[in-house]
């Protein structure tokens, strides 16, 4: 789950993806920029998540590496921004095919963006959970 901070969409998925997933599935998320690395999520984002039952207080943000490519089987990005920034760093085409927008597990091939909430209020961060929580609804339907 990759988003551009690691501290408001990215874990909210990687937050979802884990209360769902099957057990012994290796999830993470992580940001194409530095900026908030070591950070706790956003606090908006750790009370949406709450709010659903969920406890993502323990993330902290990390910079996507070069090596994520080798560590996941998937790699979701939250936006187009995001996908562009993590396929420039694809050592092969291998490792390129890795990265999906995230709503097109909700939505093939409409390339859907998962706005970023950061400027906005509460609502956007409910939005995007709800968006979130579709798409890894879907891919899990095809995946476990």
């Amino acid at each position: 789950m990759v988003c551009l901070g690691n501290i408001c969409r990215s874990p909210l998925a990687h937050g979802i993806l884990e209360s769902k997933a099957p057990e012994g599935w290796y999830i993470d998320s992580a940001g194409t920029s530095g900026w908030h690395e070591g950070e706790r999520p956003d606090t908006r984002s750790i009370v949406t998540a709450k709010g659903r039952g969920l406890n993502i207080d323990q993330q902290r943000s990390r910079p996507f590496l070069v090596e994520d490519f080798e560590r996941f089987d998937v790699i979701f990005a939250m936006d187009s921004s995001n996908y562009t920034n993590i396929t420039r760093l694809a050592p092969d085409e291998a490792s390129k095919a890795k990265v999906r927008l995230i709503m097109n597990e909700a939505y093939p091939g409409e390339n859907r963006q998962v706005p970023d909430p950061y400027t906005g209020g509460q609502r956007g961060f409910e939005d995007v959970y709800d968006m979130l929580d579709l798409a890894i609804k879907k891919f899990l339907e095809q995946h476990s």
